[in-house]
C-alpha cells in the first residue's frame, strides 16, 4: 500500500536537456501533497541513500526506466516513468498528467506488473541480449543450442534473445514479433541472417539458451539492455532471472499504449 507516508524517490537523468522543467513540476506537485521523497541522479546514482523506498519515479526515456527497474528489482520497489526521451515505450506519464498520477497513486488506483528479465554472466536485462561478432563490418556464424540441444547454425549480423517487455525494441525493428508483457516467454530474433528461411523463434522462458560462435576463435560482443558489456568468450548462455522488474501501471491496456506510441492497427487517414 502507498500513502502519503510512504517514502518516495525521484531518479532523473541530467544528460537529457530538459530534465529541469519535469522535476520542478514533479517535485511541486509532491508539495502540493505533502508528501516527502528524495531524488537522485542516474549519472551517480547512490542505493544506499534509497533504503526502505516504497515508490519510484524515474524521469528520463525508456533507458533510464530500465537501469532504474533493475536496481529496484530486489527490493520490490514499483517503478513509473515520466518520459522526456522520445518514444518512451515504457513511460506512462508526461508532465500534463502528473497530479492526477499522485493521485491515483495515493489512492492505490495503480496496477504492478513483474515483467520477466534474462540473466547472462553477470548481467540482467529487462529488454534485451544481444550478440554480435567483434567485427562490425562482417556477418558471424552462430550456433544456437536449447537445454543444451542443437537447434539451428545461423549466418547472421547477430542474435537478438528478447523479453516480451523488450519485443517492442530491437527485437520489434529487427522485424521480431510483439509478445503481450506478462507471456512467460522468450523471443529469439536473428540480425539481418543470410538465409530466407531464418525466422524469429518464441520458446518457453524456462529454456535455457546457449549461443556459440561456429567460427574458431570468434569472440562475441554483448549487449545488455543496449550498454555494451564488452567482448567475451565465443559462448554465451542465458537464462531466466529470479529477478522481476516491478512497474507500476496506471494504465494497464497494452493494445491502447501499441496503438498510442506505435500507430499500430490505425487506419491511414483518407
Amino acid at each position: 500500500m502507498v500513502d502519503k507516508n510512504s517514502k518516495f524517490c525521484i531518479i532523473f537523468n541530467s544528460d537529457i536537456p530538459s530534465f529541469e522543467v519535469s522535476l520542478s513540476d514533479l517535485e511541486r506537485s509532491l508539495n502540493q501533497y505533502n508528501i516527502s521523497y528524495i531524488k537522485n541522479d542516474i549519472l551517480n546514482f547512490d542505493i544506499s541513500a534509497c533504503e526502505n523506498i516504497d515508490f519510484v519515479f524515474v524521469i528520463g526515456g525508456d533507458g533510464t526506466i530500465l537501469r532504474c527497474a533493475k536496481l529496484f528489482a530486489e527490493k520490490g520497489v514499483p517503478i513509473l516513468g515520466l518520459n522526456i526521451g522520445r518514444l518512451g515505450f515504457l513511460s506512462q506519464l508526461t508532465k500534463d498528467d502528473i497530479i492526477s498520477a499522485i493521485e491515483k497513486i495515493l489512492d492505490n488506483e495503480f496496477k504492478i506488473e513483474k515483467r520477466l528479465m534474462l540473466k547472462s554472466l553477470n548481467h540482467i536485462a529487462l529488454n534485451d541480449i544481444v550478440i554480435k561478432g567483434i567485427s562490425g563490418s562482417r556477418t558471424g556464424k552462430f550456433s544456437l543450442k536449447i537445454n543444451n540441444k542443437f537447434v539451428s547454425e545461423y549466418i547472421a549480423d547477430g542474435m537478438i534473445i528478447s523479453t516480451p517487455t523488450g519485443s517492442t525494441a530491437y527485437g520489434l525493428s529487427a522485424g521480431g514479433p510483439v509478445l503481450y508483457p506478462m507471456l512467460d516467454a522468450v523471443v529469439l530474433v536473428p540480425i539481418c541472417p543470410h538465409t530466407l528461411t531464418a525466422r524469429p523463434l518464441v520458446i518457453p522462458a524456462s529454456e535455457k539458451l546457449t549461443v556459440v560462435s561456429s567460427e574458431s576463435n570468434m569472440s562475441f560482443n554483448l549487449n545488455i539492455d543496449g550498454d555494451n558489456c564488452g567482448i567475451i568468450e565465443p559462448c554465451v548462455h542465458i537464462e531466466a532471472s529470479h529477478l522481476k522488474a516491478h512497474l507500476a501501471l496506471l494504465n494497464d491496456d497494452f493494445y491502447s499504449v501499441l496503438r498510442q506510441k506505435f500507430n499500430w492497427g490505425v487506419a491511414p487517414h483518407k
